[in-house]
């Protein structure tokens, strides 16, 4: 089973909210989960981000490919620096 970390499209017309999540590949956008790691709000005046960084690690060293969207988001939240850290220290 092919695992990625996500988004989820939550909340109304023109007010989007997403949560971050992992799945299954072969799952719909906004279908069936594994586990939600954290949340994204883009309309917020600070873009509100809220991730839960062990679990987040926890995936990645499983084997969880993250996509393109969430690589960047964890990458400004310093997330991919120490997954890449991680990996390579042993």
């Amino acid at each position: 089973m092919a695992v990625k970390i996500r988004m989820k499209r939550m909340g109304s017309k023109r007010r989007p909210f997403y949560r971050l999540v992992v799945a299954d590949s072969r799952s719909p956008r906004d279908g069936r989960i594994i586990e939600q790691i954290g949340t994204y709000n883009p309309v917020s005046a600070d873009k509100e981000l809220k991730i839960d960084e062990e679990l987040a690690l926890k995936w990645l060293a499983n084997g969880a490919q993250p996509s393109d969207t969430v690589r960047n988001l964890f990458s400004k939240q310093g997330i991919m620096q120490k997954f890449h850290d991680s990996k390579y220290a042993k």
